[in-house]
């Protein structure tokens, strides 16, 4: 390891706070996207970085300052964060490259810098977030991101995502609040910050209760960070009413951030500690999963406006994410790591063709896109194709993480095949409300509208993700690996 390899955790952070700075002084036109873009492609070329030395062999740790952990500030990638990182940078990457012409048609000049300023900032939040090692600057970043995001849904031209960003803020800093009466508690029992060194001391802790108070705390405090069901309430406003681009970001990542942070402070701190915590874990998480699963499928069976059908389909892909950790085995920890990836290259990629249809169309409802796949047959192929890989089909990523969490329900010795039977159902409810958007694009009358191009670039950015669906879903070998092996990693603290 180089001189300069060994400094990539830091630097995953560093460079895109740093470039936010330097981002608010351009003035020029376009200026302040291209530094955006390019910050943020270098972010993912570290992501890649650091995911090829982790593959290669052990976690990479990086201590600021040189000093030690617990008392210095500690950062470290193992698999399950480069998962994450990879999904977070490449989420920023493919949304800024190819929202170019979406973004600057609602963006004013002068408003351009400090909106692309806070793009990065939530990108470093999120990335500080999952590199971060210890529970208070996990707080810190997690704060950066959100901010610098409330900024983001709200930066658009539709004045109704004011209140769905005030309904944004309320929710998400009673989240924050939770987790940090959590932490607070634990740091007042075990006297550190430092995840490692958390789960050491815990287990001396002669009174439980505070623990047990924490545990309660954090968990409730992430499940509203993650819109885990019923606490998705801020989640469709926010999606709908936001700027297209930013949709497929957020859409892509933030709530995967959110989940990471849940599946390490409980499997890292908890989980060993705590006596018969595995089942309180699953009888806590796994009715909400199963809930959010069936209600998410069923509200976006109905829904008229696109992002918000999205927007629930997403509560009930959470669903399934938090179904295959609660099962606390290999095989289920693994279908839920993998979905984070699958999910944000679906869900990304049919963001994406909602912002070149809002090119194109009045609105972003089901009667707005009537008969418009004859007229943009790329995008709604691309559309197509995110959206068989949403449902589960093989040949595409979304069927390898679905059957891995089928298999996982089948090595459960009471519930299984409900279990199966419920993946199952929801894959066909997914496939109503997806048909119902190919059947108004491609069977629908259109209108009698002159069609305004869509940027190149978007429909070029559009079918590389749509390429990567199929590709992941017929050579799933790098998501796999990673996934297996922080599978490996969230049980080997278990008990």
């Amino acid at each position: 390891m180089n001189a300069l390899t060994a400094h990539l955790p830091a630097l995953q952070v560093i460079v895109p706070m740093l470039m936010a700075a330097f981002v608010v002084l351009l003035r020029a036109r376009s200026l302040p996207w291209a530094a955006a873009t390019a910050t943020s492609l270098l972010a993912f070329s570290i992501a890649i970085q650091l995911t090829l030395i982790v593959m290669g062999g052990s976690p990479v740790t990086y201590q600021m300052g040189s000093w030690a952990a617990p008392y210095g500030i500690e950062l470290q990638v193992d698999a399950l964060s480069a998962l994450v990182l990879l999904v977070v940078t490449g989420a920023s990457s493919v949304a800024l490259i190819g929202g170019r012409e979406s973004l600057a048609a609602i963006i004013s000049a002068d408003r351009e810098p400090y909106f692309f300023a806070a793009w990065l900032l939530a990108l470093a939040g999120m990335a500080g977030i999952v590199v971060a090692a210890d529970a208070f600057n996990i707080f810190v970043f997690m704060e950066i991101s959100s901010l610098a995001s409330y900024v983001l849904i709200a930066g658009g031209s539709d004045r109704r995502a004011l209140p769905a960003t005030f309904k944004y803020l309320i929710m998400g800093t009673v989240g924050a609040t939770f987790y940090l009466i959590g932490v607070g508690l634990i740091y007042m029992m075990t006297g550190t910050l430092n995840l490692a060194d958390m789960e050491l001391r815990v287990h001396e802790v002669a009174d439980q209760k505070p623990i047990l108070a924490a545990a309660g705390f954090i968990t409730v405090g992430l499940a509203l960070k993650a819109a885990i069901f019923p606490l998705h309430v801020c989640l469709p406003n926010a999606y709908t009413y936001a700027p297209h681009i930013v949709t497929a970001f957020l859409a892509a990542c933030a709530t995967k951030v959110s989940l990471y942070v849940l599946l390490r402070f409980d499997f890292f701190v908890f989980q060993q500690n705590l006596v018969g915590h595995d089942f309180q874990f699953a009888a806590y998480l796994m009715p909400l999963a199963i809930l959010g699963i069936l209600v998410g499928s069923a509200v976006a069976m109905f829904e008229r406006n696109l992002k918000r059908l999205l927007a629930f389909s997403s509560v009930a892909q959470i669903g399934y994410i938090m179904l295959g950790a609660s099962m606390v085995t290999a095989t289920g920890l693994t279908a839920a790591t993998l979905h984070m990836f699958n999910h944000a290259l679906a869900k990304g990629g049919l963001f994406l063709a909602i912002a070149a249809i809002a090119i194109v169309a009045a609105g972003c409802r089901l009667n707005d896109i009537a008969g418009l796949a004859r007229r943009m047959p790329w995008t709604f192929a691309a559309l197509v194709v995110a959206g068989l890989s949403l449902i589960g089909v093989p040949g595409t990523a979304g069927f390898i993480s679905k059957w891995y969490l089928i298999n996982a329900a089948l090595e459960l010795e009471t519930g299984g095949v409900a279990l199966v039977a419920l993946i199952l159902t929801s894959s066909l409810m997914a496939v109503v409300y997806i048909w119902r958007i190919v059947e108004s694009a491609y069977f629908g009358e259109p209108a009698d509208t002159k069609v305004t191009p869509v940027p190149a670039a978007l429909v070029v950015i559009l079918w590389a993700v749509a390429v990567a669906n199929i590709g992941f879903g017929i050579m799933p070998g790098l998501p796999l690996e990673l996934s297996e092996t922080a599978a490996d990693i969230l049980l080997g603290h278990v008990k």
